[in-house]
């Protein structure tokens, strides 16, 4: 099950988190990684850790469109072709009402889930043939909605819309695009939101959102990486065009 062996993963916000967990597994089945982030250290220590000879990296911010040109032709000049691309890069934004949203933050938000996202797929589809798998990392929140994250919830609807355009887009060349909805998982980003929304420290809130979630628990970066490799392997080759929740039970 979930074999790539051979094919080449393109990850941005790789160097942590979901992506890092994504990074570890894919290459572990045999696929080999190039990782796409802010953080030049951390990427480093991901690159020395899953192999120089299985793992590249370039430092990129996913709204500039010079910067994910420049990316994915590293990958291609690493790596020589590109099967799967995994656009996790993100930002939480701010915790208000609508009325007190700051307006650049919303903007940001957007940009970097939306605009980061089109960018990857401009630059990358014409990478890809058949057999190639597009996963795009939404929400819960890109299923559902809760009050004062409207730059986030907004953000992550509106991956939806653009992965089925370009579900239909690429779907005659043999390539699938999904979007997957993660619940609450224990990254350092989720503990940060979970600590902002609520006011507590960081235990009690995890405590609050492990509440919320019908399965009892956050899910680990792991189980959300074995969803990434499902749709990255043929094991999804009819999957296209999907919103798969990742969220123990929370859109039920």
């Amino acid at each position: 099950m979930g074999r790539i062996e051979g094919r080449v993963a393109l990850i941005t916000g790789g160097e942590s988190g979901i992506g890092l967990a994504s990074a570890r597994l894919l290459a572990a089945r045999g696929a080999r990684v190039h990782l796409v982030g802010m953080n030049r250290e951390a990427l480093g220590a991901a690159w020395e850790e899953l192999g120089r000879e299985r793992c590249a990296f370039s430092v990129a911010d996913v709204n500039c469109a010079e910067h994910v040109r420049a990316a994915v032709g590293d990958a291609l000049d690493r790596f020589g072709r590109l099967d799967v691309v995994f656009s996790n890069a993100g930002i939480a934004g701010d915790i208000a009402s609508i009325e007190d949203y700051p307006e650049d933050v919303f903007r940001r938000v957007l940009d970097v889930h939306v605009v980061g996202t089109f960018l990857l797929l401009k630059y990358t589809l014409p990478h890809l043939g058949p057999g190639g798998s597009v996963i795009i990392n939404s929400s819960v929140v890109g299923l559902t909605a809760e009050p004062a994250i409207s730059g986030y919830a907004t953000a992550k609807h509106a991956q939806v819309g653009l992965m089925r355009v370009a579900a239909r887009e690429a779907a005659a060349r043999g390539i699938r695009v999904n979007t997957i909805h993660p619940g609450p998982t224990d990254t350092p980003f989720q503990r940060a939101v979970e600590q902002t929304i609520t006011g507590l420290s960081e235990e009690m809130a995890f405590e609050v959102f492990d509440a919320m979630i019908p399965l009892g628990r956050h899910a680990t970066p792991e189980e959300i990486a074995r969803t990434v490799l499902f749709l990255a392997s043929d094991d999804s080759a009819f999957i296209t065009g999907a919103t798969l929740a990742v969220d123990g039970g929370m859109t039920i």
